[in-house]
């Protein structure tokens, strides 16, 4: 079928299942690598507690946290809790979730999606539903912002308003949120975000588009008025990520309805020479949820999100993924489902 000219694709390798990152009392989800001055790989990702449904739990009580480990596949070990609830009244002070991770110019830029809501705590697990009180206003105040520090291990200095806010009549009207950056030698950043946009009362489906700013402190400017990617343009994908090499800009994104690559929830590769007009691979599947355990066998995954990747020497050896090991995944869990995140070495191209 031609895969094997997908430059991801061609390279996916087998999964260590003994690797990534895992929390026996919390739902894991999305996460994002980087070297830190101790030459280690440090994991930052969200967590939920397990008392709470995992969707929609993390609209309300997701926090990020760092984890270590010796090689990029891990096992990680868990750290420290970097970034938790800080109260109603910070636009972030509710939920901190979807982290990315940069470093630049001797700083660590954390990158991530906030929320806030102004109710009580949720009592009872049954209360939660995306209904609910506080998944309606928890959905609609998420936005994205930063955090900044010195040292992998903080202290992070968060910052009191987002970076990428809201805009009346236009394709990010209702929220921002899966923050994709890359920031360039000059500090130049580029930020892919995934938005909505009111229809009517309500919120429609998702849409990505572009922020360009000259500091990653902002300010943030929306480059683009139609969506690079949506409904009508190319086809609905979420959890982008982004980087560049010698060939120009690269995005990896799951397929949302399988309407580009023919698998709900699989993978997509698209190419930009500038970030902002976009070109699917020519041949388009990135991954698919059915993965290879490097112990033997294979396995269908209920979901495979949030993929991000490991830049070393210039070349992208390693992707990371949030999975749900449960046949109906998140949405229709079932006893004993976990999550985790996952890493995947990448063969290299020359091998």
């Amino acid at each position: 079928m031609g895969f094997d000219v997908n430059s991801v694709y061609k390279r996916f390798g087998s999964v260590p299942r003994s690797g990534g990152f895992r929390m026996s009392d919390h739902w894991v989800w999305g996460s994002s690598v980087v070297v830190g001055e101790d030459g280690r790989y440090h994991m930052f990702a969200s967590r939920i507690p397990r008392h709470l449904p995992f969707h929609p739990g993390w609209m309300i009580a997701s926090e990020i946290v760092r984890a270590s480990s010796d090689s990029p596949e891990g096992p990680y070990c868990f750290e420290e809790v970097v970034l938790s609830a800080r109260g109603a009244e910070y636009w972030d002070g509710r939920s901190a979730h979807n982290p990315r991770i940069l470093k630049h110019e001797g700083k660590y830029i954390l990158f991530y999606m906030g929320s806030t809501h102004p109710f009580e705590e949720v009592e009872s697990a049954s209360q939660l539903t995306l209904d609910s009180k506080w998944c309606i206003a928890a959905r609609s105040n998420k936005r994205i912002g930063i955090a900044v520090s010195d040292c992998i291990s903080g202290t992070w200095e968060r910052m009191d308003t987002p970076i990428l806010t809201t805009r009346p009549d236009s394709f990010y009207s209702f929220l921002t949120s899966n923050p994709a950056p890359f920031i360039e030698d000059d500090g130049k950043v580029f930020l892919i975000f995934k938005s909505r946009c009111y229809e009517g009362d309500r919120h429609g489906e998702m849409n990505i588009g572009l922020a360009v700013a000259s500091h990653y402190r902002g300010p943030y400017n929306v480059v683009n008025e139609a969506p690079l990617f949506s409904r009508k343009q190319f086809g609905v994908i979420e959890d982008p990520f982004l980087w560049k090499d010698s060939d120009g800009f690269h995005l990896l994104a799951k397929d949302q309805h399988g309407t580009i690559g023919k698998e709900k929830g699989g993978g997509i590769l698209a190419h930009s020479p500038d970030c902002l007009n976009w070109a699917l691979d020519e041949h388009p599947v990135a991954y698919s949820k059915e993965i290879r355990w490097k112990e033997g066998g294979h396995q269908y995954l209920g979901n495979m999100e949030r993929c991000s990747g490991l830049i070393e020497n210039g070349e992208l050896t390693h992707l990371f993924f949030a999975v749900w090991e449960g046949k109906g995944g998140f949405s229709n869990p079932e006893p004993g489902d976990i999550s985790w995140n996952m890493s995947v070495p990448l063969e290299r191209k020359n091998s």
